[in-house]
């Protein structure tokens, strides 16, 4: 069901009263992280300054895990094609890119880790310490959408700082060309 500006702006900020952040409301509505800050902190009158943006609704997908798991299986079809077998850790983005990367890392019979966006303001996250290390490792991280890139990019960064040799980067949807 499409939402209204307004409509989208009271969620968001409901969320924010909740005490999600903007890394969370982000991942929860599929939004960009510079739209949830628009809608945040504007008001829909004369609105030049709003960014181009569409939310993705993945309910139909997520709720579903075999849904989830025929795109995990043609992200590892796809993985084979471009690496090989030379992809030791799959890395999932939370929130969203975790169910996929474990499918894929399952197709692939290989390590699964996660990468936690903790928060836009510092532009860190951290890589969670229950799963796979990525030191000296092939890795492919996974996510659903790619807004603006820097989530993407933190993560890249962060994994070549903890010795990750990244092969290959894949998303569901690619929202930098709206």
């Amino acid at each position: 069901m499409a939402l209204s500006v307004d409509e989208l702006r009271s969620t968001v900020a409901g969320m924010r009263k909740a005490g999600l952040s903007t890394v969370q409301i982000s991942d929860e509505m599929s939004l960009s992280q510079d739209t949830v800050t628009w809608l945040l902190s504007s008001s829909t009158e004369g609105a030049s300054d709003r960014p181009t943006d569409m939310r993705i609704g993945w309910r139909t997908i997520g709720v579903r895990p075999t849904r989830i798991a025929a795109i995990g299986h043609i992200f590892a079809d796809v993985a084979l094609e471009e690496c090989g077998e030379d992809i030791d850790t799959v890395v999932g983005i939370s929130l969203n890119g975790i169910l996929f990367a474990q499918e894929i890392a399952a197709q692939l019979n290989c390590e699964v880790s996660i990468y936690r966006s903790l928060n836009q303001e510092e532009k860190k996250g951290a890589l969670s310490n229950k799963y796979g290390n990525v030191n000296g490792k092939m890795v492919m991280v996974v996510d659903d959408v790619l807004s603006t890139g820097q989530t993407m990019t933190q993560c890249i960064e962060h994994l070549r700082e903890n010795g990750a040799i990244i092969v290959l980067s894949a998303v569901l949807l690619n929202k930098t060309t709206l």
